[in-house]
């Protein structure tokens, strides 16, 4: 017996085929819609926030690492031990050279029993001590204590540099943790609205090709979360070498702070950097230090001299008559003689040296001053497009995703507008939060070209 059937079995497949297309896909998204619900709960959207915190989850202060760097970080503790060194220097070259003690037996002839035969045969014993010129041994003091002022202002400009070093990569993990929970919250409201594509089509109001749209955009946020993931322990990495630990220790929380308007006048900045800055203090130690070697060669034209003091003991002649003892004192000079060759040449390159710390001091002038006009552009930047994100960009956003979301339930707007503008508001979540560090950044830049102590950073408390 054969069963015909008629023209319209065709369309009864094709609706059977696409229910249980529609089943496959609810069976698949029932989960993702719990977690979706759970998410709305525990990863709200941010609003008036201006950082991302997880409840229960303590925070790194900021304040807790510079203090362990300070005390951990091997380079600062090297620049410390190199800073006493230079210091226990400065004593040394003011001292007198040591003194020479001889002795021995002068004007002895050569017979038995010398020291009775000959008036002149005397045993000695003598002392003697070189003096500088006047005035050289005060340069060499200064020298020493300008060498150790440069080396000081060294050692405070590698602490500064350092924390500036924390402040970037706690930041930089800090933004790697927020934009992780962002990409978690989207990825969750994308599972949402998939399972909310599912049921329009379900319905017969919306097409199969939305609910794929949606999953395709839930595996960019699972890609985005690896791609974070493997950031991570590269920035934790850098953060542990900055913090001097030899290995991982505890688990670092860092996050972004609110931002708080920091007053950054160029003129006064620039002022402040040529004032305290570390590095510049230490160019101008280096100039006098130079300054000082200059004179100090040119008193190599004055002789410096040798004090000696000997004492002759006489023995009694072969008749029993006495001999007095003897004293001597005689003083002797260097003559500086090889001028061409030996203390003009000194002369020259004490100059050479002068000059080269003054170029010096006036490249890093420049430089300072330039970096400080791009930091301090840097920060105004996005501070202003941070503040436009939360203010007016992200809020508009949020009214276009919760309008698009209203009119495509009752379907007035297609999935895709639903789509782009939850993705746009993720976009401008993820560059708010990415000016917030920029700007944080900046300042940490500005602190260090400016010489602020490491104690001195209460826009990141």
């Amino acid at each position: 017996m054969i069963v015909s059937f008629p023209e319209s079995a065709s369309q009864v497949f094709a609706i059977i085929r696409k229910g249980v297309t529609a089943v496959w896909l609810l069976g698949l998204l029932m989960p993702l819609n719990l977690r979706a619900e759970t998410a709305n709960h525990a990863h709200p959207r941010i609003g008036q926030q201006d950082r991302l915190l997880t409840e229960g989850q303590q925070v790194t202060p900021l304040a807790t690492l510079i203090s362990e760097v300070l005390q951990n970080n091997p380079e600062i503790q090297a620049a410390l031990r190199e800073r006493e060194a230079a210091q226990q220097r400065i004593s040394p070259a003011e001292a007198l050279d040591d003194p020479m003690l001889e002795a021995g037996v002068v004007n002895a002839p050569l017979a038995s029993s010398p020291f009775n035969r000959d008036d002149m045969t005397m045993k000695m014993i003598g002392l003697s001590q070189r003096f500088p010129f006047p005035g050289k041994r005060g340069l060499r003091k200064e020298v020493a204590s300008r060498d150790a002022q440069a080396i000081d202002h060294g050692y405070q400009e590698t602490v500064n540099r350092i924390v500036r070093d924390l402040k970037v990569a706690y930041l930089d993990l800090g933004l790697t943790l927020e934009m992780t929970k962002l990409v978690e919250k989207n990825k969750l409201i994308l599972e949402d609205f998939t399972h909310l594509a599912v049921d329009h089509y379900q319905a017969g109001m919306g097409a199969q090709a939305d609910a794929f749209k949606a999953q395709t955009q839930v595996s960019r946020m699972q890609d985005e979360l690896l791609r974070l993931a493997r950031e991570r322990p590269v920035i934790e990495a850098e953060l542990i070498r900055v913090l001097g630990r030899h290995y991982g220790g505890g688990s670092l929380n860092p996050t972004i702070h609110p931002m708080q308007e920091v007053s950054l006048n160029l003129d006064s900045l620039r002022e402040t950097a040529f004032a305290q800055r570390p590095q510049l203090l230490a160019l101008q130690s280096l100039v006098a230090r130079n300054q000082k070697t200059l004179e100090l060669a040119r008193k190599d034209y004055y002789p410096d001299f040798d004090v000696r003091l000997s004492y002759g003991q006489r023995d009694s002649m072969l008749d029993g008559s006495q001999r007095p003892d003897m004293v001597t004192m005689t003083v002797a000079i260097n003559l500086p003689v090889w001028r061409a060759n030996k203390i003009e040449p000194r002369i020259a390159e004490s100059l050479a040296m002068h000059q080269q710390a003054l170029d010096l001091y006036q490249a890093q002038s420049n430089e300072i001053a330039a970096k400080l006009r791009q930091q301090v552009a840097t920060a105004e930047q996005n501070f202003k497009s941070a503040r436009l994100y939360r203010t007016a960009i992200l809020p508009q956003a949020r009214l276009s995703v919760e309008s698009a979301q209203a009119a495509y339930k009752v379907n007035r707007v297609d999935f895709l507008t639903l789509l782009d503008s939850q993705m746009t508001v993720f976009n401008y979540e993820i560059s708010l939060i990415t000016a917030i560090a920029n700007y944080h950044k900046a300042l940490a830049e500005i602190d260090l070209l400016i010489g602020k102590s490491p104690d001195e950073f209460a826009h990141l408390r």
